[in-house]
């Protein structure tokens, strides 16, 4: 056999360096030789390196020459040249971006401006641009799309170069091309950056072979298969003493020795053929597969059986070895890159044979230790992949016409009225549901034979010679899983995330199937339905879990901090010499390293609780992986210290190679998996210890790749409903026109398969993955401290799935009629409610990925509801966390879901989007932003009763809205600030838009903000103005305070703010005078005009003195929520300008009358008590002004330093500060002042 060569370009003067491509060239049998043909000696490799431009790595891929381009436009051109005769090769596309394939000759100089097909005596096909190229272009051929094949032939003896797509001629690209002495031509290619194919140059044999005469660049034709067949077909006729053909359903191994002779010595011959890759996939596969295409089931041909005992009884352990590993492959590859037919008979025919193969013990057993999960990837029979062309599947004589609903029903899209349905579109609905089932019932045979396959593997009673199938998969399963999770930035190494989606579904209804086979046998245990993780399984170390992040943190600190809570509620003892083990967290602590078994012995006596914040919580740094405690094995020993009648168990580590079936299942007073219970989980048996390591392997894949794909899938939805809208409605108005254009072509191109992978079924898996979330983190909730040992993961898919019911599927199939909703609803609520500010959660991503969850869910009415269901304690206990204070916090989440839970109610806050943003299109109108209001007013008295009963509790927290509205205003006017000048600069008339969107942020916080103080103003308005509470003067002034900065910045004629929302700059479209102005309105209006029901007029009194006090107060700055200009601005403005002021009038439709007449009624009620104030208002001299602020008097002295100031500045500090604003003195009182009368 000559080796293997290596591809390269000759050097040519100037060109550039092209980058590196993968790619390997077959073998070829030097026993048979053909005429016509060239190839490199094995001395040739060393000399290449000398004329290549470069040297190419080499990869493997099923003795396939595969070539991904890492350049813009690199090319590459074989080893091996034929300059006569009739000679092929194929390509496989993987991706059908630019590319040019065909051939070359050694004169040829490429680079990145020039590929195959732009030179001289090069010659090419492009099936992007459906072209062929040589040194000119013409049109050629048609489109290629990934997977399909391109066959490339050249005739050397007429002189014609021609291609083929998925085996049918394309016609003469070429003819009359060059020949002669010295002439010979090479396969080559060009392809741009990371475009990829795979060439088969006879290695295999070719998906689309042409007639006699023209040859591959392979060895000899096969002359296995005539012989096969009769080897296994013959039996011994002991009355006429010879051989006989006999019927293969009674043919017996046993009894007939002078046949296994026979037999044996036909092996010798044939075993060494039956390794190769070409024999095997040409000959064997055929063989089997013509036995299957007699019909009937799987088990009616028991001569694939018998095949397989022969072969490990008469063949080579390796030589099986390596035919059973090819013959898989094989299937795998004619599985994955046939092409679909109506009936997707050639899918199911593969999957056939495999389970054929799969159902022999020892050879699945083989298999699975050595070739699935290993070798090559097993999820690639589960999935099923899409048509490349409607018209080459049957998809239009299957489906002859399209229908798309009328209207969403799914959360989020706002319903259409609905017009009764004509009788054309209920025959096309009809017509179309009826060919989507008939699509459906072929899909659904596929997708029976996938499930079969995992059955196979997941078969626990196969216990002859050695471990049962079940716990091969469940090893090599987690690996897969490891693999995927910690390479999920090499894409080369994931597993695609379309094949993990059909895996996925896949496994849950093997899974469910062995699951109730379990509960029927066992009726003591659950069924799926109720399936769940038990929490032991999350810290007895027998799961592994690698890298992935807990709850509370990293694995080995949790051990450490909370061996105490193991060893008292599970009676776990964590070895000793594993708390001493050097972690990735602890390389310098040499103390850690000599710890001695007393000082363990102390730390477990000392108890855990404390009265601040767990001493557990001080997690290192998150995200650091602890490679070192990740699987564990039991042994019993003797307890350390007595607990009732229960031994301490004692774990160690151990690699998931070395785990038993009895460390999975258990045995003799050993729980295996379950190790560990805490006295919260019920003694009830849940199910087989193996199937919960297989549930819990489904939640991590639906968390590693899944969802994302889901995501990707409703986006080719949501594109498909567009086209069917627009379509329509461009028929709704040809229809209108005086003149009828047929558009009967139209709707057939708009065919939607999207309720192939929408439909019903796969809606409920997902459901009851959900379901099994839920049940998992409620029981891990119960433990305790021992909750923070649950991997993130599981809240994650929790949070994921129900996004993906509420959003990823076909409107036709709605999550309300899945059965259970409402409760289902109802205890993800609580979940969010509870976990979203729970203690022994540490990690910040998951913490605002609960926070975000909650915000999107009381965005819609259904989901809101479901948390005005849960427990009153913990609907309480969800608000007085979300009003804690704002600092040292992610508040932002924290404010949105106070104020989704008000709008609705405040002044002017009805809307769904900003009045002046309705003529623009919103980018996506599911966004929980652009929902409906659903004001809860169950929570609001929540959080009333809360703000008036803690005394505490409101002061700190409207402190720090307080404070951060002043930040976020602040950052906002000075942002503002920059664009405006950069705007205005000649030589710059653009804006970062990091800037820019930065900008409407602090902009959309400070309207949040503000509406949050309208919503506690409203609810409780004696916080601010029941001045027998010790802060509420205060607050009133500081709202006071920058209530008037807020309207003078916006108010003012000609300022900052109009500047820039006049240029409406993109990224802005947010901020204008409107959502901040009303904000500010209502909170007026409340304080001034309608403090409460409990409220006297001394309230408003008191209100109204504290604002007209504030030295920021400009009457002018109300009289312009209602219009009325500035006279020096309208005096200074010249005749001709038309300017539009800002008035609440014109916003009728947002602002009821009686909100108007209110503000009508603040404007006189502030212009009469602004001029009584003004006429009793002494002058004051300067001296007597407070010398912190300059604007309000002095009334206060402090202890014992006697300096002065007024009661705001020094109320204010001594939030924050102690110290004297003069001389530093610790301040122990405060006394008001008063300035004693002259004499």
């Amino acid at each position: 056999m000559v080796p293997q060569g290596l591809l390269a370009l000759p050097a040519a003067a100037g060109m550039r360096k092209i980058s590196h491509l993968f790619l390997v060239l077959c073998s070829v049998d030097s026993s048979s030789f053909c005429h016509g043909f060239l190839r490199p000696r094995m001395e040739g490799m060393g000399r290449a390196g000398q004329s290549c431009l470069f040297c190419l790595p080499l990869k493997i891929f099923c003795l396939l020459v595969q070539v991904i381009g890492h350049s813009n436009f690199g090319s590459i051109r074989a080893t091996t040249c034929v300059y006569k005769g009739k000679w092929i090769y194929e390509v496989l596309i993987s991706s059908q971006g630019l590319m040019q394939i065909g051939w070359c000759t050694l004169s040829c100089r490429f680079n990145q401006e020039e590929g195959v097909g732009d030179t001289p005596d090069s010659y090419a096909y492009d099936g992007n641009r459906v072209r062929k190229w040589n040194v000119t272009t013409t049109n050629y051929g048609k489109s290629w799309a990934a997977g399909d094949i391109v066959s490339c032939l050249i005739d050397l003896d007429e002189g014609t170069i021609a291609f083929c797509l998925n085996g049918i001629s394309l016609g003469t690209a070429f003819d009359n091309i060059t020949r002669g002495a010295g002439m010979a031509y090479f396969p080559a290619i060009s392809l741009s950056f990371k475009e990829s194919v795979a060439f088969n140059f006879g290695s295999r044999p070719l998906r689309y072979p042409l007639a006699a005469g023209r040859g591959g660049l392979k060895g000899k034709e096969p002359v296995l298969r005539p012989s096969l067949e009769p080897c296994v077909s013959l039996g011994l006729s002991l009355q006429e003493g010879k051989l006989v053909e006999k019927d293969t359903s009674v043919w017996q191994l046993q009894g007939e020795p002078t046949v296994l002779i026979t037999l044996a010595h036909i092996f010798n011959y044939f075993a060494p053929l039956m390794c190769k890759v070409y024999l095997v996939e040409d000959v064997l596969m055929t063989f089997l597969l013509s036995i299957l295409e007699r019909g009937g089931a799987v088990e009616a041909h028991p001569l694939i059986q018998q095949l397989l005992d022969l072969m490990w009884l008469l063949m080579e352990e390796y030589e099986v070895h390596e035919c059973l590993k090819q013959l898989l492959m094989s299937l795998l590859r004619a599985y994955r890159f046939s092409p679909i037919i109506p009936d997707l008979g050639l899918q199911i025919h593969y999957l056939r044979l495999t389970i054929a193969v799969l159902k022999h013990e020892k050879s699945r057993k083989y298999l699975l230790s050595n070739v699935l999960f290993d070798v090559l990837r097993s999820v690639v029979f589960f999935y099923i992949k899409s048509p490349l062309r409607v018209e080459e599947a049957g998809l239009q004589e299957l489906i002859p016409t399209t229908w798309w609903p009328n209207r969403f029903t799914k959360e989020g899209k706002e319903s259409k009225e609905v017009k009764e349905e004509s009788a054309e579109e209920r025959l096309r609905r009809r017509a179309y549901e009826r060919g989507c089932q008939r699509l459906k019932k072929r899909i659904e045979v596929v997708e029976g034979l996938q499930v079969q396959i995992l059955k196979l593997l997941l078969n626990n009673k196969d216990r002859g010679g050695g471990e049962a199938s079940r716990y091969i998969f469940l090893n090599k399963f987690r690996k897969f899983l490891q693999e995927n999770a910690s390479n999920r930035g090499n894409l080369t190494v994931l597993c695609p995330p379309e094949y993990m989606v059909c895996f996925l579904h896949r496994l849950i209804a093997a899974l469910r199937f062995f699951w109730d086979g379990h509960k029927a046998k066992t009726p003591a245990t659950l069924s799926s339905e109720e399936a769940y993780i038990p929490p032991q399984l999350f810290y007895n170390g027998k799961v592994d879990y690698f890298d992935l992040q807990r709850l509370g943190g990293l694995l080995s600190h949790l051990k450490k901090t909370l061996k105490d809570d193991l060893a008292a509620k599970a009676n776990v003892l964590i070895d000793p010499a594993e708390l001493q083990a050097v972690t990735m967290d602890d390389l310098d602590e040499d103390e850690e390293s000599a710890m001695s078994a007393a000082q363990v012995s102390r730390q477990q006596a000392q108890p855990l609780a404390r009265k601040s914040l767990p001493g557990w919580l001080s997690s290192p740094t998150l995200g650091r992986a602890n490679r070192f405690l990740s699987t564990a094995a039991v042994s019993l020993m003797n307890p350390r210290r007595p607990l009732g009648t229960l031994e301490k168990i004692k774990v160690r580590t151990l690699t998931v190679e070395q785990r038993t079936e009895e460390d999975i299942e258990g045995s003799h007073g050993n729980e295996g998996l379950l190790l560990g219970r805490p006295p919260e989980e019920p003694e009830q048996p849940i199910t087989e210890n193996s199937l919960l390591e297989v549930l819990d392997g489904i939640v991590m894949m639906y968390n590693l790749s899944v969802h994302q794909q889901l995501g990707k899938m409703v986006g080719v939805s949501d594109d498909v409903n567009e086209y069917a809208m627009a379509l329509k409605d461009t028929e709704e108005k040809i229809s209108r026109c005086p003149k009828r254009v047929s558009i009967s072509g139209l709707p057939a191109s708009s065919s939607d398969s999207s309720s192939i992978h929408e439909k019903r079924e796969k809606m409920q898996d997902i459901y009851w993955l959900l379901r099994v979330c839920i049940r998992t983190i409620e029981h891990g909730d119960r433990t305790g401290s021992l909750f923070a040992f649950m991997p993130e993961f599981y809240l994650s898919v929790a949070m994921n799935s129900y996004s993906a019911l509420k959003n990823y599927f076909s409107p036709v199939n709605s999550m309300e009629e899945l059965p259970g909703y409402e409760e289902t609803l109802m205890r993800l609520a609580a979940i969010l409610a509870k976990h979203f500010a729970d203690s022994r959660i540490v990690g910040t991503d998951i913490r605002d990925s609960l926070m975000q969850a909650l915000a999107s869910y009381v965005c819609y009415p259904h989901s809101l509801r479901a948390v005005e269901r849960i427990p009153e304690e913990q609907r309480i206990s969800m608000m007085k966390n979300l009003l804690a204070p704002y600092e040292q916090r992610p508040w932002a989440q924290t404010n949105w879901i106070l104020v989704r839970l008000w709008r609705g109610c405040g002044f002017g806050y009805r809307y769904t989007r900003l009045p002046h943003l309705l003529k623009t299109k919103p980018e996506d109108a599911s966004l929980p932003s652009l929902q409906k209001p659903c004001p809860s007013t169950l929570l609001q008295r929540h959080m009333a009763d809360l703000l008036r009963s803690d005394r505490d509790l409101a002061p700190s927290f409207l402190n720090s809205v307080l404070n951060q509205l002043n930040w976020a205003f602040s950052e906002f006017i000075g942002m503002i600030q920059e664009i405006q000048q950069a705007a205005e600069r000649l030589e710059r008339n653009f804006v970062d838009s990091r800037q820019l969107k930065v900008c409407a942020t602090c902009f959309d916080l400070s309207v949040s903000l503000l509406r949050v103080l309208e919503m506690t103003v409203t609810l409780a308005p004696e916080i601010f103005l029941d001045w027998n509470r010790p802060s509420s003067e205060l607050l009133l002034r500081r709202l006071a305070q920058l209530l008037n900065q807020v309207l003078n910045r916006v108010t003012a004629e000609r300022n900052l703010f109009d500047r820039v929302v006049n240029l409406r700059l993109p990224g802005l479209e947010s901020v204008d005078h409107y959502p901040i102005l009303v904000a500010v309105t209502g909170i007026l209006v409340r304080l001034l005009i309608s403090p409460g029901q409990n409220s006297t007029s001394s309230n408003a009194e008191r209100a109204t003195a504290v604002l007209l006090a504030d030295p920021c107060f400009q009457l002018r700055s109300i009289q312009y929520l209602l219009g009325h200009a500035e006279p020096s601005a309208l005096a200074a403005a010249p005749p001709t300008t038309e300017k539009r002021h800002f008035s609440l009038h014109t916003y009728t439709d947002y602002i009821s009358t009686e909100e108007l007449a209110k503000v009508d009624k603040m404007l006189s009620h502030l212009s009469e008590e602004s001029k009584q104030a003004a006429a009793t208002t002494l002058p004051t001299s300067e001296e007597d002004l407070c010398p912190i602020c300059y604007a309000h008097p002095i009334s206060a002295i402090f202890r014992p330093c006697s300096h002065k100031s007024c009661k705001a500045c020094i109320n204010q500090h001594l939030m924050n500060n102690k110290d004297c604003f003069f001389c530093k003195a610790t301040i122990t009182g405060v006394d008001d002042f008063t300035k004693p009368s002259s004499s």
